[in-house]
């Protein structure tokens, strides 16, 4: 059963070109405590700090807060890209990601060739990764595109590729940040139906996003991040509030 289970993560991240002695110890000296020294003397800033909470199989939770609140750095956590260097996480379940635009992506190879080696990677065979091709192909309207390498691509071109890519398979647990609303209008449109249906699919879904319409559309829960900290988390209405909308409608 997928599940999710974290208790006092924390993730630093070091700075490896401090330069003076002096920058360090004004850096060292603000208030700003994420900023500190780890046992090798380097300066580190803690990106997540006591990170403890858990989801169940049903619950679709939103992380939310101001920028540079931690909420991509979490969920780069839970999907395995940074490793804890304190505490302890659990993710039982398929995890299918819609993070990093490039992640994983050979800016050399061509769109196909990428499509081939991420079913690979996710261990289909060979077959079975040609096939997905024609799918991705269709969906994401490249056309011949899918033949010329990544690094000719347009923004727009890798958004659509690396979405096609990763809604052809269905997660148990969905990690998504918001990326996935840009691209061109006619693509969005497209997109909406095969992302609604895969958000429903899934039996987990965690969200980051600043845009309060998809969390009260979408989400179950809230867990508000401030300062690389949870500083909330229950329903969406004890986090955010009661929907002005929905009073205005009244």
């Amino acid at each position: 059963m997928a599940r999710i289970e974290a208790e006092g993560l924390l993730i630093e991240f070091p700075f490896y070109h401090m330069g003076a002695r002096s920058l360090k110890k004004h850096l060292l000296g603000r208030a700003n405590k994420r900023l500190h020294t780890d046992q090798q003397n380097r300066v580190v800033v803690s990106a997540l700090r006591d990170i403890t909470f858990s989801v169940g199989r049903g619950e679709r939770v939103a992380l939310v807060g101001p920028n540079g609140a931690g909420k991509t750095t979490l969920l780069r956590t839970l999907s395995g890209v940074y490793e804890p260097v304190g505490g302890r996480l659990l993710v039982e379940g398929e995890v299918g990601a819609l993070i990093d635009v490039m992640a994983g992506m050979d800016q050399e190879a061509t769109g196909r060739e990428n499509v081939i080696l991420r079913g690979l990677y996710r261990g289909l065979t060979r077959a079975e990764s040609e096939a997905r091709v024609e799918e991705v192909a269709e969906f994401s309207g490249l056309g011949e595109f899918l033949d010329v390498p990544m690094r000719a691509y347009s923004a727009g071109m890798s958004v659509r590729l690396s979405f096609a890519m990763a809604t052809a398979v269905r997660p148990e647990i969905l990690l998504m940040d918001e990326w996935f609303l840009a691209g061109d209008a006619d693509f969005m449109a497209r997109a909406h139906d095969r992302l609604v249906s895969l958000v429903g699919a899934a039996d987990i879904l965690v969200i980051a996003t600043h845009d309060q319409a998809i969390v009260r559309r979408w989400c179950t829960r809230a867990i508000r991040l401030e300062g690389g900290r949870i500083t909330a988390d229950g329903t969406v209405e004890e986090v955010l509030g009661p929907d002005p909308n929905a009073a205005a409608a009244a």
